[in-house]
């Protein structure tokens, strides 16, 4: 069994390979290729398209997530939003068009690659009141208090102690604040054989929580009104599945595992 030092290892060193090759090369994101063994075969799953949504920049999209949280986010004019795994900084800019200049966006990624790669993309923007830090989602580099919403996309299931991660996330929203957080849950069982593969928890499957599990640890932290607000489910094809179970483990995720789903769910502190 891996340790949580050893995941986030894989998951730093992966998404700081995909912040230094060429765009799209994703985890959750279409056409993908880092969730891959030595086959390299396509690990395709579910990113969303941003295209025709206000703040996007292209630069800053490598097909990463798994939902657009900024849809349900309801972001005012004004607001203090912190994005939590901002990568190369696209839910960050599209908030921003939101806030205006008027408001502030945060981004916190642990990857410093992907910083880089977001403080280039906004040095050709020339936003004053954007901000990326180095930081873990379990242990924030930031005050108390001080956002009004938060988002996430794609990323907390990637995170070993979500139970600490919800913990942050409440600590930093002001009284009345709120997170919207796209994510990967899964209904059912999953094998151990998926459970303890690292490939597999850096593509985002096999560390996700059962959703009932997920909004479970989301409660128990202190927020309120929880709701999910889209589900969308994701089909691995056995192409990819033969890629990490023989023919007996293939039937038993097909017999157990009821589905992998992205979710976009709402929270708020009272």
């Amino acid at each position: 069994m891996k340790t949580s030092e050893d995941l986030k290892r894989v998951v730093r060193e992966k998404y700081g390979d995909i912040a230094l090759s060429s765009p799209r090369t994703s985890c959750c994101g279409p056409k993908s290729s880092c969730c891959t063994d030595s086959s390299n075969a396509d690990f395709a799953m579910i990113g969303d398209d941003y295209k025709n949504i206000d703040g996007y920049i292209a630069e800053a999209d490598l097909g990463l997530g798994c939902g657009i949280p900024t849809e349900y986010a309801e972001i005012k004019k004004g607001d203090t939003v912190v994005d939590l795994g901002s990568g190369a900084g696209n839910d960050v800019f599209v908030a921003r068009a939101i806030t205006g200049e008027e408001g502030k966006v945060i981004g916190i990624d642990f990857t410093e690659e992907m910083l880089a790669k977001a403080n280039r993309n906004n040095k050709k923007l020339g936003y004053k009141n954007v901000e990326f830090k180095l930081g873990e989602i379990e242990n924030m580099p930031l005050d108390d208090e001080i956002a009004d919403v938060v988002v996430s996309n794609c990323v907390l299931n990637l995170v070993p102690d979500k139970t600490k991660a919800f913990s942050e996330v409440y600590r930093i929203l002001k009284p009345g604040g709120h997170f919207c957080i796209s994510d990967i849950v899964i209904q059912g069982e999953m094998s151990e054989e998926l459970k303890n593969s690292t490939a597999m928890y850096a593509g985002c499957v096999s560390g996700a929580l059962k959703q009932e599990e997920y909004l479970d640890t989301i409660a128990q932290s202190g927020f309120k009104n929880v709701e999910i607000k889209k589900t969308k489910r994701i089909d691995l094809p056995d192409d990819l599945l033969k890629n990490y179970l023989d023919e007996e483990g293939i039937k038993s995720y097909k017999e157990n595992v009821e589905g992998i789903f992205s979710i976009t769910v709402v929270g708020y502190k009272k």
